[in-house]
């Protein structure tokens, strides 16, 4: 059975450690590929186009399910290392390719972007976009085709 999500999933909630910043996503769930997009929005900046960050399509290796592949389609070194690992995680929970898309900038946090305010945040989005993925997220050992992984 093929699990979409008729329209994408827009959503903001706050960047934590800051105090009128939000994150906001889009999610897109096709029968054969997850779709994230990513950014962060301050209230007095509504008005203004965020930079573009990293762009990063991963998807999972049928030898080594535990370690996704990815490849890197567009890099802004800010934002490449959380791209890269947000997509790896929802490959890992899914079994699905994913494009995540991310331009989240941590400026606005209350220390300026610490690797604490940063793992926070990661976790969070993690959670949330978890939470909206429950129906295509598969046990592990489940591939893509339908077949469980030996061990």
């Amino acid at each position: 059975m093929e699990e979409t999500i008729d329209e994408p999933v827009q959503l903001s909630f706050p960047l934590p450690r800051s105090m009128e910043t939000k994150i906001h996503l889009r999610l897109t769930v096709k029968s054969k590929v997850i779709m994230l997009f990513l950014t962060t929005a301050a209230a007095d900046e509504a008005d203004q186009a965020a930079p573009m960050g990293s762009f990063v399509y991963s998807l999972p290796d049928k030898y080594n399910p535990n370690q996704p592949l990815s490849s890197t389609i567009y890099s802004a070194e800010a934002t490449l290392e959380f791209t890269t690992r947000l997509a790896k995680i929802l490959v890992k929970k899914t079994q699905m390719p994913v494009y995540v898309g991310n331009s989240i900038s941590f400026a606005d946090t209350g220390l300026g972007g610490t690797v604490e305010e940063e793992m926070e945040a990661f976790k969070k989005v993690v959670e949330v976009v978890t939470d909206k993925l429950q129906h295509v997220i598969k046990p592990p050992g489940v591939l893509v085709n339908g077949t469980t992984g030996s061990r």
